[in-house]
C-alpha cells in the first residue's frame, strides 16, 4: 500500500491493518472484482439460507397447541422447542469463524444446511416430546452457521459505504423468514397438523441447497488456498487469522475475551444491552400476537398467523430508512473527504430514531389489545416495533463491525450475539405467565418503562463513543483518523478495507434473527 503523501495519518492506521493480505484490489478472484450478476447471485444465495434457518425457528410456534396436546405437555414446555433452537443458535458465533478459517464459507453453509434438514427430519417423526426438543437444539445448532456466514459474505462481495444497505438487506431476510413461519405455519397446522411445519421447513432447506450449490467462495484467506491446490502448488503463506485456528486461541477470542469486554468495553456493554433487550421483546410476539388475536378477538389460527404480515412491513421500512439514511448522509460525509469507517458514530443515526419507537408501540400494543378496540390498532403496533427494533439493530451491528477492527471485533460481536440470543430464548418461556398473571396491558408496559432510560444508548455513543474507543485496548479508537483529501482517501480506504476484511475470518455480528 502506498503511503505517499498519506503522513502521519497512514502510519497510524498500518497499526490496526493486517501485515499483509492475499486478495489485492486488483486481483481477478478478489469477490469485490466479481461481475455484479455473480455477486447478487452469491448474496441471494446467502440470503436464501439465512431465510431458511429463520423460518425454521417459528414456524414451529404455529403449531405449539398440537404439541401440547399430543405430547401431554405444558404450554411453556411446548415453547422451550422454540428456545432450544435458539439457545442453539447461540453457540454458532462462537465455532463458526474457525471452521471458515479452515474449510471457507461455501462449503459451510451447504453442510450446515444439509444436517439442519436432518434434525428437523428427527423433529418431524418424534415419538415423544424429548426427541423434539433435542432434535430442536441440534437443529439450531447446526443451522446457526447460515445466519453467522451471512454476514461475512456480504462483507467480502460489497464495499464498506454499501455496509447499511446489506446489513439491511440481511436483516430483511432473517426478519422476513421469521415473519413467515406463523404466516405458512398457521395454514399448514390447519390443512396437515403441526409435524407439516417441520416437512416444509425441509423443502426450504432443500430448494436452498440446490440454489446454493454454484456458490463460489468469497472468503480471501481460503480463495488463495484453492487456488494453490488448483494449481498443483503448495499452500500460500497467510499471516496468522484473527479468529485463530488452534482449541485455545478459539476459547480465547470468542469465550474469554468476550467476557472480559463484558465488563471492560462501555461501548460493547451499552449495544449488547440495547441489542439483548431488543431481542427479547421481538420474539415473545411469536408466542403472545396468536394468544392476543385468538383470546382477545376470536382469530383462528391462520388469521393470526397473517398478523404477521404487520412485521413484515415493518421490517421493510427499517431496511428502506437505513438505506435511505446511508445514501443521502453516509455519501455526503464521504463527499467531504471523510469516509464512514473515520466517523463510525454516525451509523447510530438510524438507532437514534428507532430507540424512539420502541415505548411508544410498547404501550400503543399493550393498550389497545381490547375488544372494544379495533384489532388493527395493535397489529399496527406490531409494525412500528419491528421497524424500530430493526434499524436499532441494523445501526448498532455495523457499528460495532467498524468500531473493533480487527484486534477486537469478533470478541464483541461474538459476546452481543450470545447474549441477546440467549435473552431472547429465555423471555418466551415466561412470558405467558407475565400475561396471565399482570395482564398483556402491564406486561407489555413493562417493557415499555424499562426500554425508556435506553433511549439515551445511542446518544451517549454518539456523543463519546469516540472518546471511550480512544482508551480502549482492543484497536478501536485507531479508526478516528483524517484523509488529507478526496483523491487520496478513495484508493486508501479500498487498500484498508480488503486488508481489515480478509484479515480474518469473521462472519459479522452473528445471527440476526
Amino acid at each position: 500500500m502506498s503511503r505517499k503523501g498519506m503522513g502521519s495519518s497512514m502510519d497510524e492506521q498500518s497499526a490496526f491493518v493486517a501485515p499483509s493480505h492475499l486478495l489485492s484490489p486488483s486481483d481477478p478472484d478478489n469477490p469485490m472484482n466479481w461481475p455484479t450478476h455473480r455477486r447478487i447471485y452469491v448474496s441471494a444465495a446467502s440470503w436464501a439460507f439465512g431465510f431458511t434457518i429463520a423460518f425454521g425457528l417459528t414456524a414451529y410456534t404455529a403449531g405449539i397447541p398440537e404439541v401440547v396436546e399430543e405430547f401431554d405437555v405444558t404450554m411453556t414446555e411446548a415453547i422451550l422447542g422454540m428456545s432450544l433452537y435458539l439457545w442453539g443458535i447461540v453457540f454458532a458465533p462462537i465455532y463458526t469463524p474457525h471452521l471458515s478459517e479452515r474449510y471457507g464459507r461455501s462449503i459451510i453453509y451447504l453442510v450446515s444446511t444439509f444436517t439442519f434438514a436432518f434434525f428437523t427430519l428427527g423433529v418431524a417423526e418424534a415419538k415423544n416430546f424429548a426427541t423434539v426438543a433435542i432434535c430442536r437444539f441440534f437443529a439450531g445448532l447446526t443451522g446457526g452457521p447460515c445466519l453467522v456466514l451471512i454476514e461475512g459474505t456480504f462483507a467480502d462481495i460489497w464495499s464498506a459505504d454499501l455496509t447499511n444497505t446489506y446489513y439491511a438487506f440481511l436483516g430483511l431476510s432473517s426478519y422476513l423468514g421469521a415473519a413467515a413461519g406463523p404466516i405458512i405455519g398457521g395454514f399448514v397446522v390447519a390443512a396437515r397438523g403441526w409435524r407439516w411445519t417441520q416437512w416444509v421447513t425441509m423443502v426450504f432447506a432443500c430448494a436452498s441447497l440446490l440454489f446454493g450449490l454454484g456458490m463460489n467462495e468469497t472468503y480471501g484467506r481460503e480463495i488463495p488456498r484453492r487456488r494453490n491446490r488448483y494449481q498443483g502448488r503448495p499452500p500460500p503463506k497467510q499471516p496468522p487469522a484473527e479468529s485463530g485456528v488452534t482449541l485455545s486461541q478459539m476459547v480465547r477470542i470468542t469465550v474469554i475475551t468476550p467476557l472480559v469486554m463484558a465488563v471492560t468495553e462501555p461501548v460493547v456493554i451499552m449495544c449488547t444491552i440495547m441489542l439483548g433487550f431488543s431481542f427479547a421483546v421481538i420474539f415473545q410476539w411469536f408466542i403472545t400476537v396468536p394468544v392476543v388475536l385468538m383470546g382477545v378477538y376470536g382469530f383462528t389460527l391462520q388469521q393470526a398467523g397473517l398478523a404477521f404480515f404487520a412485521a413484515v412491513g415493518g421490517a421493510l421500512l427499517a431496511a428502506l430508512t437505513a438505506i435511505m439514511i446511508e445514501q443521502l448522509l453516509y455519501r455526503r460525509i464521504s463527499k467531504n473527504g471523510h469516509s464512514m469507517l473515520m466517523n463510525i458514530e454516525y451509523r447510530l443515526i438510524p438507532s437514534m430514531i428507532g430507540v424512539f419507537m420502541i415505548p411508544g408501540s410498547l404501550f400503543w400494543i399493550g393498550f389497545t389489545a381490547d375488544p372494544s378496540i379495533h384489532y388493527l390498532s395493535p397489529i399496527l403496533g406490531t409494525t412500528l416495533y419491528v421497524w424500530g427494533n430493526l434499524m436499532i439493530v441494523i445501526s448498532m451491528i455495523t457499528y460495532l463491525f467498524d468500531a473493533y477492527p480487527p484486534a477486537g471485533t469478533l470478541s464483541a460481536l461474538t459476546l452481543q450475539a450470545c447474549l441477546r440470543l440467549a435473552l431472547a430464548g429465555f423471555l418466551p418461556l415466561v412470558i405467558l405467565t407475565m400475561f396471565t398473571d399482570l395482564t398483556g396491558k402491564w406486561a407489555l408496559s413493562i417493557f415499555g418503562f424499562i426500554s425508556i432510560p435506553l433511549i439515551a444508548i445511542p446518544f451517549i455513543l454518539f456523543k463519546f463513543g469516540a472518546r471511550m474507543r480512544m482508551r480502549s485496548k482492543y484497536s478501536a479508537g485507531r479508526m478516528v483518523v483524517p484523509v488529507p483529501s478526496q483523491e487520496q482517501h478513495e484508493p486508501m480506504m479500498r487498500d484498508v478495507e480488503l486488508e481489515t476484511r480478509h484479515s480474518t475470518a469473521y462472519e459479522g455480528a452473528g445471527p440476526m434473527v
